[in-house]
């Protein structure tokens, strides 16, 4: 895997130059030492917190403090070498939320090893193409996908190894973790790769996302370091780990950020409202990251009180929207937390902005509010009129200060939005993808969203909708592009475009428009099977309609805007 280069520029038209509004956040910038190993920042304050629990298993009850986390990620990682894991390699995560994932992914990141997460949900041919697409070199994952990895283990040669069980073929994680702990971890360069999350980026088939040491180290440090930090975590804080460690979210801003902080981490596998709530009680949960379907539930739940949730003060909501609305009535649920959202993408490392009621200090936000722009960072208000926008659209830009990870945002107040991302020594990039990389990041080393939006008067950032392709159904990322190229290979389907439809559940849902080949008879219900059998549960299509024709520009591109305008207007 190795360290991450620079990308090539993305040339772009010349455009007149306007001197923009710079905001900054409302905290000082800080000191941020993102040159050390990753592993070695997130236990900063082992001394202190040695003894204390670290990770409790929700579903099981056994709890792992700080040292047993430390010794158990060391053994993992003596246990990895053994299966010929070593410098610049990739370990697959392929595991629901459980102990064993954190003790696979700082045991491979002592070894210089980067970690690629993927959804054990997902089919076999999803998996395989990513493990495939990664490199990787050793699968770590559970009962629900041993048979899903069996062939491309049998192909490749690829040790699978399981945390819950024995398997014929497999190794079990118990004889992993026997081996003695590594006497040191490997020396690594502050821009390797530490990992390989997938993300459809902008638009097309999943990429791997090239995250480093420096870059996560100044994600974390953006949110929880400092006097008064953004994200406020101490040690006497119980985190709840319910969203899923192989979305960035959750393992940047829960994991590693709960690590970093030296917080209990309780760990649940899948959501269940009434397992939730014995957890919270059990072990006064005080920090529940959630994304907004969780919180739709709890706030129109009758089973669920003030009372049963009493101990948390802070809910954080990422990974999708969420409107002034839904955060009204959850508030009249749970009146003791304050609720606020974040705003990142995989891409960026990935936070960019953070609610400052978070904060050690706390500042009073809106409501619909996604936060402000992080710690270390400047904001931009670039000049809206068309004629001036790069590629048709404005632009929020994020760059890094060579000395102390300084970013910097430019965001459009009108129309357009995109962001982009440029770190310290190097960009973040797509694994084995120059084009896509190209294609993201400008020639200034701009990475950009296609996000739209806008700030207020108070700086708080505002996202009212996304330029880029991709559907969120509950947080997920759901790839038109991926569905698309699944469905032309149904004998009877000439032509396909996939589009997001509001849902007031999931956000957004994927529907389908298909041109049928001529004399076919298929019917919606055989295109939802097919798909069904082909994708993991939250990219099946939830509506087919049927169309002479594919809207597309002259270059075929489709045009999904005219698309989600038949849909608002009700012609399908």
């Amino acid at each position: 895997m190795g360290s991450v280069d620079a990308a090539v520029p993305v040339p772009l038209p010349d455009q007149e130059k306007t001197t923009p509004v710079v905001f900054r956040s409302k905290l000082p910038d800080i000191e941020i030492n993102n040159s050390q190993s990753l592993q070695a920042y997130c236990f900063g304050k082992m001394s202190e917190v040695r003894d204390r629990p670290c990770l409790i298993d929700g579903q099981t009850g056994r709890s792992y403090t700080y040292a047993d986390v430390d010794s158990l990620s060391r053994r993992a990682a003596s246990g990895l070498r053994a299966l010929g894991i070593g410098k610049g390699d990739v370990v697959m995560n392929l595991l629901r939320n459980c102990p064993e994932f954190a003790f696979v992914f700082l045991g491979a990141a002592r070894l210089g090893a980067a970690t690629t997460t993927a959804n054990p949900f997902y089919t076999p041919h999803e998996i395989e193409r990513q493990a495939a697409a990664a490199g990787a070199k050793v699968v770590v994952t559970e009962a629900c996908a041993v048979e899903k990895v069996r062939e491309f283990a049998r192909e490749t040669g690829v040790p699978v190894v399981t945390v819950d069980g024995k398997f014929d073929g497999c190794v079990e994680f118990a004889e992993v973790i026997a081996a003695e702990e590594i006497e040191a971890d490997v020396e690594v360069h502050p821009d390797d790769v530490v990992a390989l999350p997938y993300s459809s980026g902008t638009t097309g088939l999943p990429k791997g996302v090239m995250l480093t040491h420096r870059s996560l180290i100044t994600s974390v440090a953006q949110q929880v370091d400092g006097e008064n930090p953004n994200l406020y975590f101490h040690e006497d804080d119980v985190l709840l780990c319910l969203l899923p460690l192989f979305h960035i979210y959750s393992l940047n801003s829960v994991l590693l950020a709960g690590l970093r902080a030296g917080s209990t981490i309780v760990i649940m596998r899948k959501f269940d409202l009434a397992a939730l709530v014995d957890l919270v009680r059990k072990y006064r949960v005080t920090i529940a990251p959630f994304v907004p379907p969780i919180v739709v539930e709890i706030a129109k739940s009758p089973k669920v009180t003030a009372d049963d949730l009493a101990s948390i003060r802070m809910v954080m909501s990422g990974a999708a929207p969420m409107g002034k609305d839904l955060q009204d009535a959850f508030m009249a649920k749970i009146p003791n937390a304050v609720l606020g959202q974040g705003y990142g993408m995989t891409e960026a490392g990935p936070m960019l902005a953070m609610c400052l009621a978070f904060a050690k200090e706390p500042f009073k936000v809106k409501s619909g509010s996604c936060g402000t722009v992080v710690r270390n960072a400047e904001l931009k208000i670039v000049d809206p009129r068309p004629d001036l926008c790069i590629r048709g659209e404005q632009i929020i830009a994020v760059c890094a200060d060579h000395d102390i990870g300084k970013q910097c945002f430019q965001f459009s107040v009108a129309a357009c939005v995109a962001v982009a991302v440029k770190w310290a020594t190097s960009l973040p990039c797509y694994l084995n993808d120059p084009e896509s990389t190209k294609n993201t990041i400008d020639k200034d080393g701009w990475l950009h969203t296609g996000d739209i939006g806008y700030v207020d008067d108070d700086d708080e950032i505002f996202i009212v909708d996304r330029l880029k392709e991709i559907i969120k159904y509950k947080g997920f990322q759901v790839p038109p592009a991926e569905l698309e190229a699944l469905l032309i290979t149904h004998p009877e389907i000439k032509d396909a475009a996939v589009v997001s439809m509001k849902d007031d559940l999931a956000g957004e849902i994927p529907i389908a428009f298909i041109v049928r080949t001529e004399g076919s008879e298929v019917t919606e219900d055989d295109i939802k099977q097919f798909v069904a059998k082909e994708v993991v549960f939250y990219k099946k299509i939830h509506k087919v309609f049927f169309t002479e024709s594919i809207p597309k520009n002259p270059s075929g591109k489709i045009l999904r805007k005219d698309l989600r305008a038949r849909l608002a207007a009700g012609v399908h």
